[in-house]
């Protein structure tokens, strides 16, 4: 199985639209409702998913679209000298628990950490997402504390806890 991060292709939207559409396929942990995705697809035509301040890669797995990786920029003061990157990832229903997310969790961060200047990528994940907080933790992420009640998802707030990984 080859891991790869590609840039998104237009072809790639209609996959990312019909995985966010449904909490099966979403996934318990990840489903937020209904969404619109004429955000998603302005992004696209804007800048590719390419930004300054944040940016979005699919992952490729043997030639097949299997999800993606996100990344933005926050901060911890003054954005012009306290900006890191905070980093997501949806990996589709078929490619769960094979290893996927970590391979390409650690992909983004070698490739972060290879083409910009920034000292510290964070994470964070739902208390209760065991294998995500496993994947963290083998790509060199360390658990820094919980988030309490930080993230509304069906009917209820949500802890999560917080990742981060310094440049080598």
């Amino acid at each position: 199985m080859e891991v790869t991060l590609r840039p998104v292709r237009e072809e790639d939207l209609d996959i990312f639209e019909a995985e966010r559409a449904t909490p099966e396929l979403r996934g318990e942990l990840q489903w937020y409702g209904h969404r619109s995705s004429h955000g998603l697809r302005q992004e696209f035509a804007e800048n590719g998913f390419l930004g300054p301040t944040s940016g979005r890669l699919t992952i490729d797995v043997d030639g097949d679209a299997a999800g993606w990786v996100v990344w933005w920029t926050t901060s911890w003061g003054p954005d012009s000298t306290c900006w890191c990157w905070a980093m997501g990832i949806c990996v589709f229903s078929g490619f769960r628990r094979k290893g996927v997310g970590t391979l390409a969790q650690r992909r983004l961060v070698d490739y972060l950490f290879a083409h910009t200047r920034a000292e510290r990528i964070q994470s964070f994940t739902d208390v209760a997402n065991y294998g995500e907080q496993r994947a963290l933790e083998k790509v060199g992420f360390e658990r820094e504390g919980i988030l309490r009640r930080a993230q509304w998802r069906d009917g209820r707030w949500h802890d999560q806890i917080l990742y981060s990984v310094l440049r080598p």
